[in-house]
């Protein structure tokens, strides 16, 4: 069992991890064409991969559909991913060589690649196949009841819940998994639950032109429950409408309507 160290040694190891973590943010001042990476964009849309300067995103969708295959030059290598796992673990007040800490700097490492897969999935791209033989079908199309979990860009804490997409077509359908994928491409990514909300809608009204869309998440954010205020069990909603969805309120109503479970 790990022991409990005194507070001579616990004093010299947060002044090695304060110096530790001084080190860090200054291995974090890449420059790209002579330019730091400091004070550059900082909202959850990727960067465009390439050699030169750091390309801003194309604001149209505003959902930031487009995502490059990489980072932007100066992405940290893996060994500096898991030795700054390291220094966040010596800081928070533990042992990082002891036995159940030794192999944590690898597994975070690789639970990240999981966790923000979305930096990595270009939404758009998942609705680009319509099919339009559907019989001359134009009412709405409801998928309700998607799970999600995504993390909070503000605490990196997770939160998690359920995405309701509704929409009328105008050309033809999409496969009903692919709503669900876009849901996923988004949560995978530090985010706020408002943010998301608008990325979904924009990206489906963008790729699909329908003539209405509506999105409703609702979630449990845990660093409202874990931290700060400590209030478990709270329920976020958040709602974009855009179309006849916007235009009129009855179809407000009805979207809420069957989301809710009835059958009108």
């Amino acid at each position: 069992m790990y022991a409990k160290p005194d507070s001579t040694t616990m004093k010299t190891r947060v002044a090695r991890a304060g110096d530790a973590m001084d080190a860090a943010l200054k291995s974090l001042s890449y420059r790209v064409d002579g330019q730091t990476l400091n004070g550059m964009r900082n909202d959850n849309r990727p960067f465009r991969d390439g050699t030169g300067p750091v390309a801003e995103v194309a604001p149209e969708p505003d959902s930031a559909t487009r995502v490059p295959e990489g980072i932007a030059t100066g992405r940290p290598s893996r060994e500096e991913a898991e030795a700054a796992v390291r220094t966040l673990l010596r800081w928070a007040g533990d042992d990082p060589t002891r036995e159940g800490l030794i192999e944590t700097p690898a597994r975070v490492a690789k639970a990240y690649e999981q966790i923000f897969a979305g930096y990595r999935i270009e939404a758009d791209s998942l609705l680009e196949r319509v099919f339009e033989e559907v019989e001359g079908y134009s009412d709405i199309v409801l998928v309700r009841d998607i799970p999600f979990h995504s993390h909070c860009e503000h605490h990196m804490v997770p939160f998690m819940g359920l995405a309701h997409i509704a929409y009328y077509p105008s050309k033809g359908v999409v496969g009903l998994s692919k709503l669900a994928r876009v849901v996923d491409a988004f949560a995978k990514r530090l985010q706020t639950q408002e943010t998301m909300t608008a990325q979904i809608a924009d990206v489906i009204e963008s790729i699909l032109k329908p003539r209405g869309v509506a999105v409703m998440l609702e979630a449990e954010h845990l660093c409202m429950a874990m931290r700060g205020v400590q209030k478990a069990g709270v329920s976020t909603l958040t709602t974009q409408f855009r179309g006849v969805f916007k235009d009129a309120p009855d179809e407000q109503i009805r979207f809420l309507t069957l989301v809710r479970g009835g059958a009108k």
